[in-house]
């Protein structure tokens, strides 16, 4: 009699209390909640997110042949959450995603379509930079699955992932390269509105729903001033509330070549703007992971405060109503309009009556957001102001499981919260993983890196 018969006939015939009947029955074992069985064998990593980010880490595993999956949908943020026919204030150097060789440039991508295109002085339009991600997807990571990552667990060896549908994957190490998706941030004084009435920029892709109707957008940064001159596009009646007494706008990078060399000692160019300072911060994230955690943590709080592109205030100065210096105190819907009570800086109020309102306000990170880490997860992270705090290779206080994006700007500060910072955490984390995985990984052609996915991929 084979042995999982004679244990059959042994567990059913002796009254073992269930504790002990689940530790040695070979069937009830597999088969109870607490042991998830995988559908695939355990990959080396996983990686969640498929924007700037995710795709431009998997382009590096790829090149070096680290082995991984990695779930999400291409470039989601940029395609559904971000309103039509907005620009990014980032100048088009930095907005590339990033490959070893440098492969597939914006530049490249803009020239192969016949997009205008130059380093600084023309913005890069969100539709081309949408189109370039999910090319740069099909020919560096032809392999992308699309499902969506509902859990993440602890498990023996490493992590227990599941997906949308149900199928389970097991990895020795799981990378969050997650964005801004979670993070959305809503002010108290409107958060106790119905959601009819009140919604975060990040829920508006098409703003055509707008039109004719009146519109409050709330917030001073680079969302609410595209927003609102969008709006107005769409002959919404819209205002633009700010706490500020006055918007701020980028600067136009001047052409390569018209600075002298002493103002480009002075004021270098960077990935992040003009000056010293922001170069460090481009270019130096290692040396920022060595601040102390005060000065990092005040730093990225106030480093590249609101500010709108160069470009947008000719949308938005003189063609829409600006409430500047003013902060909402509280919100109310009465008659089937928004009540919004203003404090204004000189002590006065105001009252704003509007259809809807629209909460520019950005995001803010905070791990207890990531509903789909497990209980144990949460509770084994370290943190410092609801963001995981991180070592030197991106790695959490959960062995195995990494963070990239905007979620580690407080380890390696605010080059972490815009693209051009992907290319930094794709290097770092392939060393990380070249190092764990010697003698696990192999060489994969590069002609295999610009193919399709083949079928079998696609059915994954």
């Amino acid at each position: 009699m084979r042995r999982t018969k004679i244990w059959r006939v042994i567990m059913n015939q002796v009254a073992f209390p269930p504790r002990v009947r689940r530790r040695f029955h070979p069937i009830a074992s597999r088969n109870t909640s607490h042991h998830k069985i995988a559908n695939e064998p355990m990959v080396n990593t996983v990686i969640i997110g498929a924007g700037p980010y995710g795709l431009s880490i998997a382009a590096y595993f790829r090149r070096h042949g680290i082995p991984f999956r990695i779930f999400g949908r291409p470039m989601d943020s940029w395609t559904k959450h971000m309103p039509k026919g907005m620009a990014l204030k980032s100048d088009g150097f930095s907005c590339n995603l990033y490959d070893p060789n440098g492969d597939f440039t914006l530049r490249n991508f803009c020239a192969e379509r016949g997009i205008e295109y130059s380093d600084v002085g023309i913005p890069v339009r969100l539709e081309t930079f949408a189109a370039y991600g999910k090319a740069f997807q099909e020919r560096m990571v032809p392999d992308l699955d699309e499902r969506i990552v509902v859990g993440v667990e602890r498990s023996s060896g490493g992590f227990t992932v599941t997906l949308e549908d149900g199928k389970i994957v097991t990895a020795k190490r799981v990378v969050l390269a997650i964005g801004i998706t979670h993070f959305e941030y809503v002010p108290e004084s409107l958060a106790s509105l119905p959601a009819e009435f009140v919604s975060h920029s990040f829920r508006h892709h098409d703003l055509e729903s707008f039109r004719g109707r009146s519109v409050a957008v709330i917030g001073g940064g680079a969302s609410a001033i595209d927003l609102a001159g969008l709006l107005r596009d769409v002959d919404a009646d819209v205002q633009l509330v700010a706490r500020k007494p006055s918007l701020q706008f980028h600067e136009k990078a001047p052409a390569n070549g018209s600075k002298s060399w002493w103002q480009r000692i002075r004021h270098p160019q960077s990935g992040l703007g003009t000056g010293l300072q922001l170069r460090f911060f481009a270019e130096a994230p290692v040396c920022f992971h060595y601040l102390p955690e005060r000065l990092r943590l005040e730093t990225v709080r106030t480093s590249l405060g609101p500010s709108g592109g160069w470009f947008a205030k000719d949308k938005v100065v003189g063609r829409v109503p600006l409430v500047l210096g003013c902060t909402t105190e509280r919100a109310e819907v009465r008659d089937g309009r928004v009540h919004l009570h203003l404090r204004c800086l000189d002590g006065s109020e105001r009252k704003i009556v509007t259809d809807h309102v629209i909460a520019a306000t950005g995001y803010r990170v905070n791990l207890n957001r990531l509903t789909f880490l497990s209980s144990e997860i949460q509770k084994g992270l370290k943190t410092a102001e609801d963001t995981p705090i991180l070592s030197s290779s991106f790695e959490s206080s959960v062995r195995g499981l990494y963070f990239a994006g905007v979620a580690a700007a407080n380890s390696f500060g605010p080059v972490l919260r815009f693209a051009y910072g992907a290319g930094f955490a794709a290097r770092n984390l392939t060393q990380t993983m070249l190092k764990a995985t010697s003698g696990d990984h192999v060489a994969i052609p590069v002609s295999s890196v610009v193919q399709p996915a083949n079928e079998r991929t696609r059915t994954i």
